[in-house]
């Protein structure tokens, strides 16, 4: 035995107890809700040590849960010493503030949205990705500001000698002043990183590259589906928002025609708002695309509620209308009979592996037929004076007819949307 016995450094992981109430009119099951909610705490560093749950038609509005379950909560913190109690949707300051002093310190009261917030701050590496989460936590912080500083507040009011000079600001004025000055700093920071990101979008634009954007919830595969793709080294974890910042690799289709693929954030059930706000110019991907790709987990018991909640963030951000496909990623996990079975239930969607490649070859003839379906028809007469343009047709348009003559060339082709607006004052016929 050594002199001196080793002692872990190691960080030890916090106990959390997790709460959930469960609706008429939920449209997740609360046991399948709080599931995910342990998979999000794991991923945060939080160790699930217990669960409660309670049916409601509405959340009691002093503390979420009602006063009977909220002595059961109490009772279960201390009887097994929980660090944390993680509630599964968003608690209002008040609700928190009850909480807080029902269950006593040192425990923790957070809900879904603090605890997404947590794990974005942890993932975020880029100083666009920072910025967006940073907003993000003060924009739920700032209304939570509450009681710490209240002595200082209270010596105002006192009377007494010395009160006629008052003490200025109280510690919680100071405090929102200076997070509210942060906010407007941080939201400035992002305008000016947005703009450059516009200019970059609209270079991508004066391409004529085929757009797609990779959609799913978090941890559908979109990253290694990417990287199988392109053959790029995109980092692609098994955990819950593993990566935040979007990503975009060139590819080049069957026949020569380019794309971009850009692999976007996943989503989740019940995403914060602040957070889609916070990162819309990111999400402004997704929104330009000509193709949104919908990944989707398909050996997840809950695979067509992640569509669903796709489908709702998608509809906020103003993507919902782009023509979109529907593939259903590690195939390669279930069996023939299944694999069989949900291709009768969504004949147009795509089975595929990011993992063993099964199906790539399928998914990359339908995202060649996706771009090809978007082509358009062109008869122009070319002045050779405009051989950039010329060239751009043979290299990006799939050209039926050429014809040389005095004064120019003669094309019929089909290509991008965007060359057919550059070739439209050329055209032979309206």
């Amino acid at each position: 035995m050594p002199r001196f016995p080793l002692v872990s450094t190691a960080p030890v992981p916090e106990r959390a107890v997790l709460v959930g109430i469960e609706g008429r009119h939920g449209a997740w099951p609360v046991d399948r809700s709080l599931d995910e909610l342990e998979r999000l705490a794991d991923t945060a560093g939080a160790q699930t040590v217990a669960r409660i749950s309670q049916r409601l038609e509405r959340p009691n509005p002093r503390t979420f849960i009602g006063s009977g379950k909220v002595d059961e909560l109490c009772g279960l913190v201390k009887r097994i010493d929980a660090d944390v109690v993680i509630f599964d949707d968003d608690l209002t300051p008040s609700q928190q503030s009850n909480l807080e002093r029902a269950v006593g310190e040192p425990v923790k009261i957070i809900d879904r949205t603090a605890l997404i917030l947590d794990i974005f701050g942890l993932h975020a590496t880029t100083r666009e990705g920072r910025l967006q989460v940073q907003l993000a936590q003060l924009q739920y912080l700032l209304p939570r500001l509450r009681g710490m500083w209240s002595h200082l507040a209270k010596e105002q009011t006192r009377g007494g000698i010395g009160s006629r000079f008052g003490q200025g600001e109280s510690q919680l004025e100071v405090d929102r002043r200076l997070i509210r000055n942060r906010i407007s700093t941080l939201r400035r920071e992002l305008a000016q990183l947005e703009r450059r990101r516009d200019v970059q979008a609209k270079s991508r634009k004066a391409s004529a590259a085929f757009r797609v954007a990779l959609a799913g919830y978090t941890n559908a595969g979109k990253s290694s589906l990417l990287n199988r793709l392109t053959g790029s080294e995109v980092l692609a974890q098994d955990r819950l928002f593993a990566t935040l910042d979007p990503t975009t690799r060139a590819y080049r289709l069957p026949g020569g025609r380019e794309m971009t693929i850009t692999d976007t954030v996943g989503f989740i059930q019940k995403l914060p708002h602040g957070l889609v706000e916070a990162f819309k110019s990111t999400l402004a991907e997704a929104r330009d695309a000509d193709l949104i790709v919908k990944v989707v987990d398909c050996a997840d018991e809950d695979a067509l509620r992640h569509i669903d909640a796709v489908g709702r963030v998608l509809d906020e951000i103003g993507a919902g209308e782009t023509p979109a496909l529907v593939v259903f990623n590690k195939a390669d996990l279930l069996d023939d009979e299944g694999r069989g079975a949900l291709s009768l239930r969504h004949p147009g969607a795509v089975l595929c592996s990011a993992v063993t490649g099964l199906g790539i070859e399928e998914l990359i003839e339908r995202l060649a037929h996706e771009a090809a379906a978007q082509d358009r028809l062109i008869d122009v007469e070319l002045p050779y004076r405009e051989g950039a343009l010329a060239k751009l047709v043979h290299e990006q348009g799939h050209i039926m007819v050429e014809e040389y003559n005095e004064t120019g060339v003669h094309l019929v082709a089909k290509v991008s949307p965007r060359i057919a607006g550059l070739l439209g004052r050329y055209a032979t016929a309206p």
